[in-house]
């Protein structure tokens, strides 16, 4: 299918687009270097396992591991959990331990982040993905904080508010425009990673909360193609299927289900929805330029209830941290990182708090400088604002 077509067939935005309904995506998946190699290496779910390997190490020559022989790669987090609560000192040490070199290496790559032109004047960093499913995850998150604050950054860093496999679902909500959820109650949602494709119908309750904080995923379907390991044209075919399920029983169920399919997908994600870079993990050769998965998906889907279908993708970092929309807005400039494989990495600024500055149109930016002048003037001049008010 032709670009142009493509554009014309989905008729939302371009996949990978800056400028979304809520929020201005200043940057993502950045790809920075020091000279140990890419920075998101060093706070990646493999480089946790690897400090956890080191600390194991001194204990493993003396035959004191509390470990024992099995390879810290396979130990589950849910384990390392217990760990942090048990009776054995010397098991808990080490994961401590663990997680402080970690929290180490994460507050540098944050650091660094913090010091680009693309993430200055952050005021909040959500960390999502799998690493933060997990006690040390969260204490790995907190004790981040800590150190970047003793730095004097100005920065909170909290644990993403949903579970991360609902939270790539749930962010694609924001990829849709606003007549979607006046019109429709449902939409289907797609989170591929390098291991799992999981699909979901996201039910909005925009009636509920138009913000849509609401929001949650009745239903998903997981395929897990690292075991399958399929062609790219497999992988395509059964993630079609995988729809064409949740289609039919949303309408078995009852949903409104909107004719639009919003797409987390790792790498650099080009207007016209292919991938630039940033794919290697998936099966086969995303990142041809002879191949396009939202319209793939459109010649497998042409329609849904009657209508054309609409798709939107976007990196699946930016569609992580999306899900967290309704919950910062309270600040202005925020961000996220998700730890998985590697470091997942995006910055937003919210539309509907944009400062003047920040504002494109001069004309627009001094409206919004005469209110804010104007609200100062109130809160300084309380009383003789009542008063003229009465007067009024």
């Amino acid at each position: 299918m032709a670009t142009d077509e493509l554009v014309k067939a989905t008729g939302i935005a371009h996949h990978g687009a800056e400028r979304l309904p809520s929020v201005e995506i200043d940057s993502f998946n950045i790809e920075m270097k020091d000279e140990d190699g890419f920075l998101g290496d060093r706070a990646s779910k493999g480089a946790f396992r690897d400090i956890l390997d080191r600390w194991r190490k001194p204990l493993r020559k003396t035959g004191e591991d509390p470990f024992g022989k099995e390879p810290s790669e396979e130990i589950s987090k849910k384990t390392l959990d217990a760990i942090l609560v048990g009776d054995d000192t010397e098991a808990s040490a080490v994961v401590h331990s663990a997680i402080e070199d970690f929290a180490q290496e994460l507050a540098y790559v944050t650091r660094r982040f913090l010091k680009t032109k693309a993430w200055a004047k952050t005021e909040r960093i959500v960390v999502g993905g799998g690493f933060r499913d997990s006690r040390l995850g969260e204490l790995a998150i907190a004790r981040t904080e800590i150190i970047l604050k003793s730095e004097d950054f100005k920065i909170d860093m909290m644990p993403i508010r949903h579970h991360p496999d609902e939270a790539g679902l749930l962010g694609a909500l924001h990829l849709a425009p606003s007549w979607i959820f006046e019109a429709y109650d449902s939409i289907l949602a797609v989170d591929i990673g390098g291991t799992n494709i999981r699909c979901g119908l996201v039910e909005t309750n925009w009636r509920k909360a138009k913000d849509l904080s609401k929001a949650k995923v009745v239903k998903s379907e997981l395929w897990r193609h690292a075991d399958d390991e399929p062609t790219r044209e497999g992988a395509v075919k059964r993630l079609t299927k995988m729809l064409k399920g949740l289609i039919a029983e949303a309408e078995e169920e009852g949903f409104k289900l909107a004719p639009f399919i919003g797409i987390a997908c790792p790498g650099v994600i080009n207007a016209d929805g292919s991938i630039e870079k940033g794919a290697q993990n998936l099966p086969g050769n995303w990142e041809s330029s002879k191949f396009n998965l939202p319209a793939s998906l459109i010649e497998g889907i042409p329609e849904i209830g009657e209508h054309d279908t609409a798709i939107l993708m976007h990196n699946d970092g930016v569609v992580q941290g999306l899900s967290e929309v309704p919950f910062m807005q309270d600040v202005e400039r925020w961000g996220v990182l998700t730890i998985g494989t590697g470091l997942g990495n995006a910055r937003f600024t919210n539309r509907r708090k944009e400062s003047a500055k920040d504002r494109d149109s001069t004309e627009n930016g001094k409206k919004k400088a005469k209110e804010n002048n104007k609200e100062n003037n109130k809160e300084n001049n309380k009383e003789n604002n009542k008063d003229s008010a009465k007067s009024d």
